[in-house]
């Protein structure tokens, strides 16, 4: 017998005895997950070159102690430094700082400087990887594209089930007015949003039935034509799920796109309208850096100790 160990970036080390010749799994089974995960159309599309993924991948594996200062339109990474230093300056002293960057890289005399702690205390990435196979097929068993079962999960609550303060719950952090229309039980004896099967199918019920419908009629009356399967228009979809269908049609208003793709997603993370605030830009940012992390840890080669 052999030790085999599993070496992925920022994950815990597993070590199991195995014969020599035995064959490894991944935790994650990254054969399944390649079906899901399209890393090199990520690649050849260029979305893992943009700033805002880059920036949230960074962030998700940032512990909540250190912070990265950057712009807040672009989300450039000026600096990385410790909360607790940060916290030292005084207001005129961020104040200066923040001046010192717009001079720097010529930003308008209001643009927005932010400081992002890490958040890596949240994204528990190992935690969630052993539901996204489960998720996928829950949803291809309710006809709808499994793609969304792993970004949804990746993001939302990952492998954790915590409330949101606006009420949102489970593992697909439905809320209980959205969970009850999708046939599920929410009442004070019986919250079905915490069994994965039902959260799940309670989630692809409401993809299946009205985000993707709804994102089809705000693009056909844009008559912006699309691919179900393209990265962009299921980026859409997800922020209809998230925002809603009528908050998306109003920033997709002010925008005027005359055409989809990665350029309606990029001008979607500028604009605001209605309730199409912060978060909802952030939403399909946070979804791609998770999906680039993941084919990221699935490429790292495995270690093999002990004797030979």
């Amino acid at each position: 017998m052999r030790l085999i160990i599993l070496l992925f970036i920022s994950l815990p080390i597993f070590a199991i005895a195995q014969p020599s010749n035995a064959v490894i799994e991944d935790e994650i089974h990254p054969e399944n997950i390649h079906e899901i995960i399209d890393e090199k159309v990520l690649l050849e599309e260029g979305w893992a070159e943009l700033p805002q993924p880059i920036f949230w991948k960074q962030i998700m594996m940032l512990s909540p102690d250190s912070c990265l200062i950057n712009i807040a339109a672009s989300r450039v990474i000026i600096e990385k430094m410790s909360l607790a230093d940060y916290n030292l300056m005084s207001d005129q002293q961020k104040d200066d700082y923040r001046d010192s960057i717009r001079t720097k890289h010529q930003l308008v005399g209001d643009a927005k400087i932010y400081r992002t702690t890490g958040k890596n205390d949240f994204y528990k990435f190992e935690t969630v990887y052993p539901t996204l196979i489960e998720g996928a097929a829950e949803f291809t068993k309710n006809n709808v594209d499994p793609w969304y079962a792993q970004a949804i999960l990746l993001i939302e609550s990952p492998g954790q089930m915590k409330k949101s303060r606006v009420g949102a719950y489970g593992p697909f952090q439905l809320m209980p007015r959205v969970a009850r229309s999708q046939g599920l039980t929410v009442n004070r004896s019986l919250d079905e949003r915490k069994d994965f099967k039902r959260s799940a199918f309670g989630a692809s019920q409401l993809l299946k039935k009205i985000c993707i419908p709804e994102a089809k009629k705000i693009l056909d009356a844009k008559n912006i034509t699309y691919n179900e399967t393209d990265i962009w228009f299921r980026l859409f979809v997800l922020h209809v799920y998230h925002a809603g269908a009528l908050n998306v049609k109003a920033v997709v208003n002010v925008i005027n796109p005359a055409e989809g793709g990665q350029e309606l997603i990029k001008a979607m993370w500028q604009n605001k309208a209605a309730q199409f605030g912060n978060n909802s830009q952030n939403y399909s940012q946070i979804a791609l850096a998770s999906q680039l992390i993941v084919s990221e840890r699935r490429s790292v080669p495995r270690l093999t100790l002990g004797n030979q």
